[in-house]
């Protein structure tokens, strides 16, 4: 991994808002009929059920729609995409390198879904978003993805731009609880 990692915009942790550290990503598109096909070149059964996420080691991918995927690991070198890439081979599909272009919060604790649910107008409980559901959705005015990772733990990836906002209002809603 490179040592010349991009400077986090977020201000610090509180008991239930943290950054999380570097992470690779990459949006993989493909039509249905080489889903099966590129998962099994990538080491993972892409999820082919809305909303849900698949983890194989290292390796995460959070459905974003019929055809599209998020790829997360923590734990990769600067030439991962082309690797990912390399392992492909002639499967029909997109991979882009957004490493650069997210970042990512955890939201934790007892009163996770009450500081999500301040800005976001979906039902966080857990029959409504049970564990390993992602979505990309709306917080406030941010586009956000947002993935249950636990009961009471929330993964959120927002756009560098947008990092400061989301953080600032979580920030408001958690001493608002």
């Amino acid at each position: 991994m490179s040592e010349h990692l991009p400077a986090s915009p977020f201000s610090g942790s509180s008991r239930a808002v943290q950054p999380l550290g570097h992470f690779s990503r990459a949006v993989l598109r493909c039509p249905a009929a080489m889903v099966d096909i590129v998962g099994k070149r990538l080491g993972i059964t892409l999820p082919q059920t809305a909303c849900r996420s698949a983890i194989e080691g290292k390796l995460a991918a959070l459905w974003l729609g019929p055809d599209e995927w998020l790829l997360l690991t923590d734990d990769a070198s600067d030439d991962w995409v082309p690797e990912l890439q390399a392992r492909l081979g002639d499967a029909l599909c997109a991979l882009v390198d957004v490493s650069h272009r997210q970042v990512a919060l955890a939201v934790r604790g007892p009163e996770a879904e009450t500081i999500l649910a301040s800005g976001c107008a979906l039902d966080l409980s857990l029959a409504g978003f049970p564990e390993g559901m992602c979505t990309r959705t709306m917080y406030d005015k941010a586009e956000i993805v947002l993935w249950r990772l636990a009961p009471d733990a929330f993964h959120i990836e927002v756009w560098r731009s947008f990092a400061r906002y989301v953080e600032e209002l979580l920030r408001v809603a958690e001493h608002e609880v």
